[in-house]
């Protein structure tokens, strides 16, 4: 798997270069908030517009400013777990799962694969006011999951946790990692953890 980024970001006051290329499937973005990382996830999942770059996973060109290339964001099969999960309350953890699946294409993922490798079979009838922290974080990654994405973002996934939901959550990464082949692109400020999940890491300076 072949990421390649180089863009130009300006939002507001904030502007800056993105230069990555790396054939790695888990590829990890570490740095200090404020220093572009969830810019870079958007601009990858086609919410944010770059001001000029490109922009190809695999050879698939998702965004090339010079060619006039960019693709809409549902159009580039990207399953996005944001920070703040965007779960939706008034489902429940299988409603939430399914509304994966509605935006989905019939791919390699099935619910009760899903279910299982993430380790939620006992919480589909729960509200997701009753989850923990790390069992909100499993069912949001299913949902995405189950939206047949070629490709995985991931946007802060322990930031919101404590050691013991970090150390509860990370095994689950890990399965993700060895068990699908899907590829992955993982930010965080949690340097310890990307390590142990990552094939490589970039840095961003603040």
């Amino acid at each position: 798997m072949r990421f390649e980024l180089d863009i130009a970001l300006r939002r507001g006051g904030f502007a800056r270069r993105i230069r990555i290329a790396d054939d790695a499937r888990v590829l990890a973005i570490e740095g200090a908030s404020g220093c572009g990382k969830t810019s870079t996830l958007n601009a990858i999942a086609g919410l944010l517009r770059p001001v000029e770059g490109r922009i190809a996973i695999d050879g698939r060109v998702l965004f090339d400013g010079a060619r006039s290339i960019d693709l809409a964001a549902h159009t580039r099969r990207i399953g996005y777990v944001f920070q703040d999960l965007r779960l939706f309350p008034h489902l429940d953890v299988r409603g939430n799962l399914r509304y994966g699946m509605h935006a989905g294409a019939p791919g390699s993922f099935s619910f009760d694969d899903v279910v299982g490798l993430l380790g939620i079979d006992g919480l589909l009838a729960r509200r997701i006011a009753n989850l923990s922290g790390g069992e909100a974080q499993r069912v949001a990654i299913g949902r995405a999951l189950l939206s047949q994405p070629s490709l995985l973002l991931l946007d802060e996934p322990l930031s919101s946790l404590d050691a013991a939901r970090r150390a509860e959550l990370v095994p689950y990464l890990q399965r993700l990692r060895d068990q699908l082949d899907i590829p992955m692109v993982i930010v965080s400020h949690q340097d310890a953890e990307l390590r142990a999940l990552a094939d490589a890491m970039h840095r961003m300076d603040a």
